[in-house]
C-alpha cells in the first residue's frame, strides 16, 4: 500500500510537467506594426492618447500604460503622466503594476491546464481535495457584539466549478459586502489578498474552509475568494509551490518575464506607486490593512490565486493573445481551443452581469445583447479588471486587445477605462 501511495505522489508531482506541450502551430509572440497593417486607423488610435494625456493633465489620474493589440501586432503602447509623485518619476512602458484581480484568470488557467490532464472533474467538491471544507455551513444568525454566530448544514459540497465561478458562497473579508463576513474571517485570521507577513496560501485556505458561507453553493454569484483555495488546490494537485507552478507551466513558456508574485531585486525599481487624490494631489497610498510595497518586501511567502500578482501591459497582452490564438502563442499549446471555448461558456446563467454579460470559468463575457448595446465589444469578448485601478478586453471576433494599466486607490474622477474600451473599439478600419 505504502508503494501505491509513493507512486500515485510521483506521478502527481512528476506528470505536470506536461501541462504545456509543443503544436504544430506556432503564432508569433506580440511585436509592434503599424496599425494600418492590421486594419487600425492610426488617426483614431491617437485619438486614445490623446484622451489619455488629457485626462492626466486634468489631474484626473497620475499616470497610465496602454496597450492595444490587432491580429497579435502592437499597434498602440504608451506610457503617460508619472508613476511616483515624490519622485514625479515619469511612467514607461515596462512599468511593472499590481495587477491584483487579474490574477484570477491566470490563476483559473492553471486549474484548467490540470484539468486537461484529467487529475479531477470540475464537479468534484473540493473537500476531495482539501478535506477541511467538508460538511460546508450556511451563516444564519450573527452576533455584533461578540461576533458568535450559528450555521446550518449547506445543501450541497463546494465544487471546483463553484470556486470558479464565485458561486461557492465564501466570503472575501476585508472587501466582503457583509460586515458580518468581514468580522467573520478577521476573527479567524483570514489573510485578504495580499500581505507581508509570513503565511502561506494553505495555512489561510484552512482556515477560511472552517467558516461559514454566504449561500448554499451554486445558488448565487459573489465574488470570494475561491481563487485563493483554487491557488492552493494547484499546489495539492500538482505537488509544485503555486508560484512555481505559474512561473514553469505558464509565465516561462508564454516568455512572461515581468509577471511574478514577489519581485525580484532586478525588477523592484520599476514598480510603480499606489498613489491616492488628497485635497486636489497625488500622494502614495499609506499602509492600510495591507502594505502596498508588498511585492518587493516581507516574507514573500504568500501567493493569492486571487490577487496577488504584478506584471506588465505586455506581458498580459501576451497572456489574452494566447487565449484569442484558442490555447497557443509561439508553438507552445497551455490549453486547447475545445478547452478555451469551455472557459468562455456561459458557466453562471442569470446570476452574473444581467443581460449584457455573463460569467465563464475565468472571465466575465459580453453577450448578443452586450454587443447591441455598444461601447464594450463583440459578442464573446472577455474582460476584468484589478483592485488598483487596472482593465483589459479581449474581443476575438475582432482579434482586439486591449489593456489598461493604472494604479490608484481611493475617489477619483477616472473615466479612462470606459473611453478607452469604446475608442479601441472605434479603431477599427478594415
Amino acid at each position: 500500500m505504502k508503494r501505491i501511495l509513493i507512486a500515485i505522489a510521483f506521478w502527481m508531482a512528476t506528470s505536470s510537467a506536461f501541462s504545456q506541450t509543443p503544436t504544430g502551430l506556432s503564432s508569433q509572440p506580440l511585436t509592434e506594426a503599424d496599425p494600418n497593417s492590421v486594419g487600425m486607423s492610426a488617426g483614431r488610435l491617437e485619438r486614445i492618447a490623446n484622451m489619455l494625456e488629457a485626462e492626466v493633465d486634468a489631474g484626473n489620474i497620475p499616470g497610465a500604460v496602454a496597450l492595444v493589440a490587432k491580429d497579435g501586432k502592437i499597434v498602440l503602447h504608451e506610457a503617460f503622466g508619472m508613476a511616483d509623485n515624490a519622485t514625479g518619476a515619469s511612467m514607461k512602458k515596462n512599468t511593472i503594476f499590481r495587477i491584483a484581480s487579474q490574477t484570477k484568470a491566470i490563476t483559473s488557467t492553471a486549474v484548467m491546464m490540470l484539468w486537461e490532464e484529467g487529475k479531477f472533474r470540475l464537479d468534484d467538491p473540493i473537500s476531495k481535495y482539501i478535506p477541511a471544507f467538508e460538511n460546508p455551513q450556511v451563516l444564519s444568525t450573527f452576533n455584533y457584539a461578540d461576533t458568535t454566530y450559528t450555521a446550518v448544514p449547506a445543501t450541497s459540497e463546494i465544487t471546483i466549478r463553484h470556486l470558479l465561478t464565485h458561486t461557492s458562497g465564501l466570503g472575501y473579508g476585508v472587501i466582503d459586502r457583509d460586515q458580518r463576513m468581514k468580522m467573520i474571517y478577521q476573527k479567524a485570521g483570514v489573510t485578504d489578498l495580499f500581505t507581508t507577513k509570513s503565511i502561506t496560501i494553505g495555512e489561510s485556505v484552512n482556515k477560511l474552509a472552517k467558516l461559514p458561507l454566504h449561500f448554499n453553493p451554486g445558488e448565487q454569484y459573489s465574488y470570494s475568494e475561491g481563487l485563493d483555495v483554487l491557488g492552493y488546490f494547484v499546489e495539492v494537485i500538482s505537488g509544485q509551490p503555486f508560484d512555481e507552478y505559474l512561473k514553469e507551466h505558464i509565465f516561462d513558456p508564454l516568455e512572461m518575464d515581468d509577471t511574478w508574485f514577489y519581485l525580484p531585486e532586478s525588477k523592484a525599481d520599476r514598480l510603480v506607486t499606489v498613489q491616492q487624490k488628497v485635497e486636489g494631489e497625488w500622494r502614495q497610498f499609506p499602509v492600510t490593512f495591507y502594505d502596498p510595497d508588498y511585492p518587493k518586501k516581507g516574507a514573500k511567502t504568500f501567493f493569492s490565486g486571487g490577487a496577488g500578482l504584478s506584471s506588465t501591459a505586455k506581458d498580459y497582452a501576451t497572456f489574452l493573445q494566447m487565449y484569442l490564438n484558442g490555447g497557443e502563442l509561439n508553438g507552445v499549446r497551455l490549453l486547447s481551443r475545445t478547452t478555451v471555448r469551455s472557459i468562455l461558456g456561459n458557466q453562471t446563467g442569470e446570476l452574473f452581469g444581467g443581460e449584457n454579460q455573463y460569467y465563464g470559468l475565468a472571465f466575465g463575457v459580453v453577450t448578443a445583447e452586450g454587443e447591441a448595446h455598444g461601447g464594450i465589444g463583440s459578442e464573446g469578448t472577455f474582460d476584468w479588471g484589478g483592485y488598483f485601478n487596472t482593465q483589459y478586453f479581449a474581443d476575438p471576433k475582432e482579434q482586439v486587445i486591449g489593456v489598461l494599466m493604472k494604479q490608484t486607490q481611493g475617489p477619483i474622477d477616472d473615466k479612462t477605462g470606459w473611453k478607452f474600451r469604446q475608442m479601441v473599439g472605434a479603431a477599427i478600419d478594415d
